[in-house]
Parts: C-alpha cells; sequence; structure tokens
C-alpha cells in the first residue's frame, strides 16, 4: 500500500505570503521518503508554473507536476465532455493556458460555454456579456464555487460571487469542477497514481477540503491554521478523521502513517485528535 496526500495550500502551507512553520519539513520528509503528493488550489488564477515558483520563494522545492489546480480540473472535463469546444472565459492565466491546453479555443462571441474563474478585471460589461451568452444557450461552467478569498488586506469576492451573479441574472445553475467537486477530487488522485484507500486529503476548510475527501471516501485531516477552528466543528454534521493544530504535527509522515492512520475506519465514526495520537507516540 502507498499511501498519498493531497494538500491544500492557502491556510496549509501558508497564509498570503508566508509560509506556515513546518511546511518545509513536511514537503522534504515527503520528497526524501518518497511518499506521493498533490498539492490542490481552488486558486485559478496562477498556472503551475506560478504555483511552483511562489513555494520556491517560499524555499519549498516541488516539480509543477506536484501542483493541480481547479483550472486544470475545469478545462479536462470540458475537454473530455465536448472536444474542441469553445468558451468565453472570466477568469485570468492559469485558466487560458488550462483550456488552450487541451484544445479550447477562447471566443467572445456564440461559446459553448462561459468559464468563470477567479479574476481582478470582473466588470460589468464581461458580466453582461455572459448574461446574453449564457440566455443564448452557452452552458454556465465554475472553476469553483468559493464565494471569497482570503488576502492579506481583508476579503475580496471569490468565483463563487460572480457565479451567483450570473446565475441570478439567468435563472440557469452553475456547474462547478473545483473542490469539493468529484470532478477534481477524482481527477487530483488518478494524478497523484493513488486507489481511494490510498488517499489522504489535507485542508483547512470544511466545506471543500474535508466534505471534498469525505464524500470521496479518502481519509482526512484537518489544519487549524487555516479558516476553520476546534469552535467551528460543531456547526458541521461531519468531521474529519484527524485534527491538527498545523502541518508541523505531520513533519514525520511516515510515523504520523503508521501510528495515525492505518488502517482507516470509517464505520466507527471517530474523529481522531492529534494530541492523542502525540501522547500514545510519546509512551
Amino acid at each position: 500500500m502507498r499511501t498519498g496526500f493531497l494538500i491544500d495550500m492557502d491556510g496549509v502551507i501558508y497564509r498570503g505570503s508566508d509560509l506556515i512553520p513546518g511546511a518545509e519539513r513536511f514537503i522534504e520528509a515527503l520528497k526524501r521518503e518518497d511518499i506521493p503528493f498533490l498539492f490542490l488550489t481552488n486558486n485559478s488564477q496562477r498556472t503551475r508554473r506560478d504555483v511552483m515558483t511562489k513555494l520556491e520563494r517560499m524555499n519549498v522545492t516541488v516539480d509543477e507536476s506536484h501542483i493541480f489546480t481547479c483550472a486544470m480540473a475545469t478545462a479536462r472535463f470540458l475537454a473530455k465532455h465536448k472536444p474542441g469546444g469553445t468558451a468565453y472565459v472570466i477568469g485570468e492565466g492559469g485558466l487560458l493556458q488550462a483550456l488552450h491546453k487541451n484544445g479550447y479555443a477562447i471566443v467572445d462571441q456564440a461559446p459553448d460555454f462561459v468559464v468563470v474563474g477567479e479574476g481582478r478585471t470582473v466588470t460589468l460589461d464581461v458580466l453582461e456579456r455572459a448574461v446574453t451568452m449564457i440566455l443564448n444557450g452557452a452552458k454556465l461552467i465554475a472553476t469553483n464555487m468559493d464565494p471569497n478569498c482570503p488576502t492579506k488586506n481583508g476579503t475580496r469576492p471569490g468565483c463563487g460571487a460572480t457565479v451567483a451573479y450570473l446565475e441570478t441574472a439567468t435563472g440557469m445553475k452553475a456547474f462547478s469542477c473545483g473542490k469539493p467537486s468529484p470532478i477534481m477530487m477524482r481527477a487530483a488522485r488518478k494524478e497523484m497514481g493513488t486507489t481511494t484507500s490510498e488517499t489522504i486529503m489535507i485542508g483547512d476548510t470544511m466545506s471543500t477540503d474535508i466534505l471534498g475527501g469525505l464524500q470521496m471516501g479518502y481519509r482526512t485531516v484537518l489544519t487549524l491554521t487555516g479558516t476553520t477552528s476546534r469552535q467551528d466543528l460543531d456547526a458541521f454534521a461531519y468531521g474529519p478523521d484527524v485534527i491538527v493544530d498545523s502541518i508541523a504535527d505531520l513533519a514525520e509522515p511516515s510515523i504520523f502513517l503508521r501510528d495515525q492512520l492505518q488502517p482507516a475506519n470509517r464505520d466507527e465514526d471517530t474523529v481522531h485528535d492529534i494530541e492523542a495520537w502525540k501522547a500514545a507516540s510519546a509512551g
């Protein structure tokens, strides 16, 4: 059995432009011990190389092959559903490149799909054109449904906010390909080369990372360095398999896998606390 990790980024590996303490040691251990891993991001703005460069500037060295974005998941889904199609895109470079790589042409009239990602150049004119296209038959596709995005200066509207505008204006519902959609969660697992039982999802957000992993049958690890606190967990009807204060608690992933997540047992419906694992390991 060769267990691998799907790893959310913002709130798990870094916050904004600051690396979360322990993240570098965790990634270096994964590489040293030849444990499969893949970074998952619901940010469609950046290309694989952009994400890789951001990590490099934080002294975390990975290959492009370790990056999987919602833009990639969306473009691959569309290429499979309608090869050689056309798209009107509300988004930036990462989404545009992914669509081009998968054989899609970007057009400004009569597209097969209106594809929405993150972007800071959304205008009322762009939205009005998208509304007209959708009403004329273009299908509405979202790279993700995150309503907002954290920034160093606060919070800005996310892809989900733009999609909500278009849904309200047209009466049409978008199809989303990003986390927690099985489209992205399954594609990422296949990209990593593991089976369902060999896959662990690490994330900081209950409604995307943990929900997506749970629905796919993956084991899940919640880090408390992002959007979710322990107090928040009472609001959810589901929970992660493991809770950790931060990614630093996984700095020895092989020991963690041996002592904490082998074998998986969802039937007991228990959430193991990392502190209990630490105490058992110390004893």
